[in-house]
């Protein structure tokens, strides 16, 4: 790969019955998104370039791939925050890109990991009963994102709230501290997220992320 090539991921997403939305609740799925998008430039050590397209697409650059899921499902969650009505496909796909230009929005790229993950959103909107989100990888990558899609989209807004905090890279931190953030009970962040399946997404991300570092 060229010095000037790095690996990167690219997701794209398009809000899900956007055209039903009033123009407020829009722009706070985009407000969710974008507040998300500026949290994680930590775990990816850099600007995520969120970019809206087509009045009601998006799309980021994630500088670490192997935390495409970790991504998606902070994204999910952003979202589901705001409502059980809130919902977005995602589609990640991965390969070599240059560093962007200064001044440049990720509208004006077409390497291909951003042409192959364009088409992958179109895939996945042609069959929105089966998946909102997924992964070109074929293999392990792709099917633990179909699983952890199928169990996502099942948040409530309170599970998605307390499934948010969790998501940072590095030590989980504890219900007690979860809680004390929201001004919830342990017991109610706890039933929260053994609702929303946590333990099986953290095994999840833990087993790719840790399976994609020793790739690298």
């Amino acid at each position: 790969m060229s010095e000037n090539l790095s690996h990167i991921a690219v997701l794209t997403g398009d809000i899900i019955g956007s055209t039903q939305m009033t123009p407020e609740d829009l722009e706070r799925a985009f407000d969710a998104l974008s507040a998300s998008a500026e949290v994680q430039a930590e775990w990816h050590g850099e600007d995520l370039h969120f970019t809206r397209q087509r009045g009601d697409g998006w799309q980021v650059r994630l500088a670490r791939p192997e935390l495409a899921l970790r991504s998606a499902l902070a994204f999910r969650a952003a979202l589901r925050c705001e409502g059980k009505e809130f919902s977005t496909f995602m589609a990640v796909a991965e390969g070599p890109a240059s560093p962007i230009p200064s001044g440049t929005t990720l509208n004006q790229l077409t390497e291909q990991p951003f042409v192959d993950s364009g088409r992958l959103l179109e895939v996945l909107k042609r069959y929105p009963n089966e998946r909102r989100m997924g992964h070109l990888n074929i293999s392990a990558v792709g099917a633990t994102f179909a699983l952890a899609d199928h169990i996502s989209q099942g948040w409530t807004p309170a599970q998605a709230t307390a499934i948010l905090l969790m998501l940072a890279p590095g030590k989980l931190p504890s219900h007690t501290d979860v809680a004390r953030a929201l001004g919830k009970s342990r017991q109610a962040v706890t039933k929260a997220l053994e609702g929303a399946g946590f333990d099986a997404v953290w095994t999840a991300l833990e087993n790719i992320e840790n399976e994609e570092a020793k790739d690298d």
